[in-house]
């Protein structure tokens, strides 16, 4: 990784960064959150990550060199964690900023700040997640009370206000930014894909229900005969993994997945890959594993669960199918593992789309007028 360059604005001086990091597992927002730390900490801030002491999430910030500090975050009624940040942010210097990633976060930072009176603490939450926001007292509260929220496309942002589409705002508009997330990756040129073996498609992903887990391994059915493999790559319930394994065997499929559980770089799978997939039954935002696929250079077929950013289109960078539809899928991944043209083709297009709007410097400058600005 590269050292970050600064904004093209004014100067800014280093300052202090406080992330909220609740949870026990890895995933896609904390792999945000450690990009932006990382970020922050090699312009010269002084950064801090409050954890719940989880091995899974204090491992890969310990090897980022990033302050590592210990709260319970329980949850919106966790008064010793209310009172261990009150004590936390007396301390701290004038102009910090805590960004957490959860509303239940937002509200003990908030009431921490309250009750330390320390009104120059600056509180920014960012949303992950695609669902309409929460219209009763405690979070239009919050929402009040937050001097930035901060969307990761247009789509979780118009989710959000779905609630008072036809209401004023029970908070300043002004306070709502969409800042696209990115991936701290060293970017090189795309690797070709592999012209000799199987053709691979690779799915990434928490091994979990909702996942479309199950539609990837149906969609399987229809690619037999194609010389291709399906890598799951991912960690999640034992048990709930078995019911994949037996799904396989099932519909005999089991002869084509390769199972790489808990791999120590997947990133490091994409070149080897040819084609992406998201098969999400859920809603869920197009996040950074999306973009890493188009820095890559690789084409990609997703559910429409997942909501696609602005700036990506079915048949340009993707191919979009509906959810819970193993036919739809196996037969879109069937179009671009016969067709190496339209895979090289969409690949172009991922990673002229993702220098254009997705590449991390991009994103961080966004971030860094933001705070600027608070």
């Amino acid at each position: 990784m590269s050292r970050p360059k600064p904004d093209e604005g004014a100067p800014v001086a280093p300052r202090r960064l406080l992330h909220i990091i609740a949870a026990n597992r890895w995933g896609e927002p904390w792999r945000h959150a450690l990009d932006v730390c990382r970020h922050f900490s090699l312009m010269g801030w002084s950064v801090t990550a409050y954890t719940r002491d989880a091995k899974a999430i204090d491992t890969r910030f310990r090897q980022a060199r990033i302050d590592l500090r210990h709260c319970a975050l329980r949850g919106f009624f966790d008064i010793s964690s209310t009172l261990h940040l009150v004590r936390d942010l007396r301390r701290e210097r004038p102009g910090t900023i805590v960004h957490v990633h959860r509303y239940r976060d937002a509200f003990a930072v908030l009431l921490a700040r309250k009750i330390a009176r320390r009104k120059d603490i600056r509180v920014v939450s960012t949303r992950h997640k695609l669902n309409p926001g929460a219209d009763n007292w405690l979070a239009r509260r919050i929402y009040r009370n937050l001097d930035a929220q901060v969307f990761i496309s247009a789509a979780v942002r118009e989710r959000f206000l779905d609630s008072w589409r036809d209401r004023p705002l029970p908070f300043p508009a002004g306070r709502l930014h969409t800042i696209p997330p990115a991936a701290n990756l060293e970017v090189t040129d795309i690797v070709p894909e592999p012209e000799k073996g199987p053709k691979i498609v690779l799915c990434k992903s928490d091994l979990v229900p909702g996942n479309g887990l199950e539609t990837m391994i149906d969609a399987m059915s229809t690619l037999r005969g194609l010389k291709t493999r399906l890598w799951i790559v991912g960690d999640g319930d034992p048990d709930y993994i078995d019911t994949l394994r037996r799904r396989a065997q099932v519909l005999g499929v089991m002869d084509m997945i390769d199972w790489k559980l808990r791999p120590a770089d997947p990133s490091a799978l994409i070149d080897d890959c040819h084609v992406a997939v998201d098969p999400s039954v859920i809603p869920c935002p197009f996040g950074p594993a999306h973009i890493e696929y188009m820095a890559h250079g690789r084409p990609q077929v997703l559910s429409s669960s997942v909501s696609p950013s602005e700036h990506v289109a079915s048949g340009r960078e993707a191919i979009i199918v509906p959810p819970s539809q193993g036919a739809a899928l196996g037969n879109a991944l069937k179009t671009l593992i016969e067709d190496p043209a339209t895979r090289r083709r969409m690949g172009e297009e991922a990673r002229r789309t993702f220098d254009s709007h997705f590449s991390w410097q991009k994103c961080a400058n966004r971030l860094q007028r933001l705070y600027r600005n608070l």
